[in-house]
């Protein structure tokens, strides 16, 4: 029996159009647990997935993690599935299971796992998934964490306790299903280290929902075990954001464990590995305030002698093999000094992706934020100090977004420029399912707002002015894929991070490690380079 775990994320309506060598940490966790319970399974994207028959044809399972902005790509790989074979299992998980209502209306998907999934998939494997059968409803009704159709109407059970720390151990992501994605061996593989958030505030905007802060406070200045919980029945975190609700407070993996599993990718031909958390600085915080939950961004600081020890073992085992180990969020809140030292010492040249969201100060604490604008700007110029590659976040469209607010957003991103920062990635707000702002209106397209506008095209010629700067500089990049349309060229990617590549005339060499020169801009994302001359 073979179970087909399928990798919608960021696929859209089916096909992944940007970050695609990206390999998220989601379904080879899937994988892992098939795997534990000796299961034959394979992964494959979504657009892999539904342009083959055969591969859909040989499923007698199917599991498919996604993100709320999936759920086309979910319908059409749940049709695809079901109008032909409407006895074949079909569960969903990831952010899109976070509205489970929304996943089961609008696909033909028949459960959805909300929040982790590990245990609720062990337990739905106990009751008929792993012989092929849709687990029947008497059953799934004592399987906490899921939902199902029944009579017309869509059930949610109980909401699942969070694993502890040291039961979050007890799982092992697979690694040998990193084969099964097309182009692996130049894709940056994420490798969780940390689940869950720290940050425990509360938007203090009112709501559409009827919600409002009261200013009791008890988000910033109660003990951590009171930050759990809002009296106003906010729900935690920056308001756009559902991790904490969905996740909880951080717990950390064992460096045995992140060890193991990145030899076994390295060995595998992985060549670039991500340090995959909500904030790599929250890494092992959680151990010192133990048994408290962590549920305070800035307090205390991060566990340095945990993340030395960690990133020292880590260079020894990517050194050994040629092969490269970055990391990817940070709180501006945890990146201090000493932070930044040591990351630069063990992941020299690491890009260190730094959130800010707006450069308003007054909007970043009504949304919830961990840290201000000010503290954004301060660990981008930190983070280039030391020679690392500080990439920043906005988002336009977020609710109170005003003239005053994007005035300070622009002009922030050109402090930022200053500074050094290498990227700004610039996402439109959309209401998140578990977040505080889930029943808010979705930003407007930037096209169609010039509020938002100001925002994009001052990110677009921030881009496009440091992808300029890289013309005739030379990049060790790794050849990925062909060009979809003119099959001599390839797309590449930079070893140590940085945008994508055009390849001229590069299509014979995928999997290859070669050095290029930069010819010109294609856009604020992409830049076309041809083979270096020795």
């Amino acid at each position: 029996m073979l179970t087909l775990v399928v990798d919608a994320l960021a696929s859209g309506r089916g096909w992944r159009a940007s970050a695609r060598d990206a390999i998220g940490a989601g379904p080879r966790a899937i994988a892992g647990v098939l795997e534990k319970h000796g299961l034959e399974c394979r992964i494959a994207r979504a657009e892999d997935a539904l342009r083959s028959r055969e591969l859909l044809a040989s499923a007698d399972v199917v599991l498919a993690s996604a993100m709320t902005m999936d759920i086309e790509a979910l319908r059409r790989l749940s049709y695809a599935v079901k109008l032909k074979r409407p006895e074949v299992p079909m569960v969903a998980g990831g952010p899109a299971a976070s509205d489970p209502a929304a996943l089961l209306s609008r696909t033909l998907f028949d459960i959805a796992v909300i929040g982790e999934g590990e245990k609720a998939l062990e337990e739905l494997l106990s009751i008929g998934l792993s012989d092929g059968s849709i687990p029947d409803p008497d059953d799934l009704k004592s399987v906490r964490g899921v939902a199902y159709r029944w009579r017309g109407r869509v059930v949610v059970t109980e909401q699942r306790p969070l694993m502890p720390r040291r039961e979050l151990d007890l799982y092992k992501p697979s690694t040998k299903r990193v084969t099964d994605y097309p182009h692996y061996f130049a894709a940056r593989v994420y490798v969780e280290v940390v689940r869950g958030c720290s940050n425990f505030n509360r938007t203090t905007l009112k709501l559409r929902s009827g919600l409002k802060c009261t200013g009791c406070n008890r988000c910033s200045s109660g003990s951590l075990a009171e930050r759990l919980s809002c009296p106003a029945g906010i729900r935690p975190g920056c308001g756009y954001c559902s991790v904490p609700s969905l996740y909880g407070p951080p717990r950390s993996r064992s460096i045995e464990l992140i060890l193991s599993e990145v030899r076994e990718l390295i060995a595998l031909g992985v060549r670039r590995v991500v340090l995959s958390a909500p904030d790599f600085l929250d890494y092992m915080r959680d151990v010192l305030v133990e048994p408290e939950p962590l549920t305070d961004p800035r307090s205390p600081e991060p566990n340095y002698t945990a993340i030395e020890e960690l990133l020292a073992r880590l260079r020894d085992v990517a050194e050994e093999a040629g092969a490269c180990i970055m990391l990817e969020n940070v709180k501006p809140s945890l990146f201090t000094e000493r932070a930044a030292r040591l990351i630069a010492e063990y992941l020299p040249g690491t890009p260190v992706h730094i959130g800010c969201e707006t450069g308003d100060p007054a909007h970043s604490r009504a949304l919830g934020r961990p840290s201000t604008p000010a503290e954004a700007l301060e660990a981008a110029r930190r983070a280039a100090r030391y020679g690392l590659k500080p990439y920043v976040y906005f988002i336009h469209g977020l609710p109170a977004q005003t003239q005053e607010t994007v005035e300070k957003t622009v002009e922030l991103m050109e402090k930022l420029s200053e500074a050094g920062v290498e990227k700004v990635t610039v996402y439109r707000f959309k209401p998140l399912p578990m977040s505080a702002f889930e029943h808010e209106p979705p930003g407007r397209p930037a096209s169609r707002d010039l509020l938002s506008r100001r925002i994009v095209e001052a990110a677009k010629q921030l881009n496009t002015r440091r992808k300029l700067e890289l013309v005739g500089k030379r990049m060790r990049v790794i050849v990925a894929e062909p060009h979809p349309r003119d099959r001599r060229h390839a797309y590449a990617y930079p070893v140590k991070g940085g945008p994508a590549v055009l390849l001229v005339n590069g299509a014979s060499m995928i999997a290859s490690v070669v050095e290029v020169e930069v010819t010109r801009v294609l856009s604020d994302r992409l830049v076309e380079a041809e083979l270096a001359e020795s």
